[in-house]
């Protein structure tokens, strides 16, 4: 009779990932271990492994459904750090949108939780969106409505938060536009109303706002130019980069680096658009040394998505732009000289 296997062992020589699937599923059979795991989650100095336990999940692709273990999580965040409880919230997120949950009951957690927890972060309704939906969504106008249409209370500030999110998710231009030109004018608020008029195509409009406001408060610091150079600097997108650009004329080389070194020096994710935009400007000039210089900006984008946490995108990005260029053979040996990896994909297609 064959002795029996070693248990202990076997679960030793399993790697993270596969061991916490095997406890994540028969967690979801036993309520008794469920409720142990969530305790433990929950205390304060295992918050960042478990985190780290579910991101890995996450980011892995499981089929599981982890939104109500995220979520019973979250709720059991005592004595966690304002860091940790964001980060939380946003791989609840993640998995709502991965696995939504019933719209309204979301909704009404987003609510209940923004009005009657202001110990919390802020909870970004732009990460929900999709998982709401329409009904969800429209749910939390309901309520939000309500508040605003009610006696003035210390909700209503609260509420016009949510209003201003509301019109940002969906596209709601006018009420975006209404609600931000009833705030203090403040230079931040002239370029969200700019912002938000470029994004929904409106460029005269935007025009004729920045000529009434900010380049009059900016004349004598530069006039434009400093204008389009702080716009970018507190939204590094490409509108923002093309618009300085075209500002800058003949001192777009000096105005270019100071722009991305300041960006880059803020947080990470903010900057990656703006240091695609210029490997993609300097690969438009067809030019060994130019190839070469998008070559160290890559390395520099790939530092960028490490320290932002999302090195796969990289990895994604780099092979989409080395297939769209596939013709440049010395865009790829600069890549190489780089010691930036090729990924397997492309080094697959370049040897088929």
């Amino acid at each position: 009779m064959n002795p029996a296997p070693d248990l202990r062992a076997y679960l030793r020589s399993l790697d993270a990932e596969t061991l916490a699937e095997l406890l994540h599923a028969e967690a979801e059979r036993d309520s008794r271990l469920r409720q142990e795991l969530t305790r433990r989650a929950a205390a304060a100095s295992k918050v960042g492994p478990a985190l780290d336990m579910v991101q890995r999940l996450l980011d892995a692709g499981t089929q599981a459904d982890l939104t109500p273990l995220a979520r019973r999580m979250l709720e059991g965040l005592d004595g966690a750090t304002a860091a940790e409880r964001r980060r939380a919230i946003a791989l609840y997120a993640q998995a709502c949108a991965t696995h939504p949950p019933a719209p309204e009951p979301l909704a009404d957690w987003i609510v209940g939780t923004t009005f009657h927890r202001p110990d919390w972060p802020r909870i970004d309704l732009a990460a929900f969106a999709g998982a709401l939906g329409q009904a969800g969504l429209a749910r939390v106008k309901s309520i939000v409505d309500g508040v605003l249409a009610g006696r003035p209370g210390p909700g209503r500030d609260i509420a016009r938060r949510l209003a201003e999110q509301l019109a940002e998710v969906t596209g709601d231009v006018d009420r975006l536009l209404e609600i931000l030109a009833s705030k203090p004018p403040t230079r931040e608020v002239d370029l969200r109303i700019i912002r938000a008029l470029r994004a929904a195509g409106r460029h005269g409009e935007a025009v004729a706002h920045a000529a009434r406001t900010m380049v009059h408060r900016e004349r004598p610091r530069g006039g434009a130019l400093a204008l389009r150079r702080a716009e970018f600097r507190r939204n590094p997108c490409p509108a923002s980069y093309s618009a300085l650009r075209e500002v800058a004329a003949g001192r777009w080389p000096e105005e270019r680096a100071a722009a991305l070194e300041a960006v880059a020096e803020g947080e990470p994710a903010e900057a990656i658009p703006a240091y695609r935009l210029y490997v993609e400007e300097l690969i438009e000039h067809k030019d060994p040394s130019c190839y070469r210089e998008a070559a160290r900006a890559l390395k520099d984008l790939r530092g960028l998505h490490r320290r932002a946490e999302t090195g796969d995108e990289f990895t994604h990005y780099l092979a989409d732009l080395l297939e769209t260029h596939k013709r440049k053979t010395r865009l790829l040996i600069e890549v190489r000289n780089a010691r930036i990896a090729i990924p397997k994909t492309r080094t697959a297609s370049m040897s088929a």
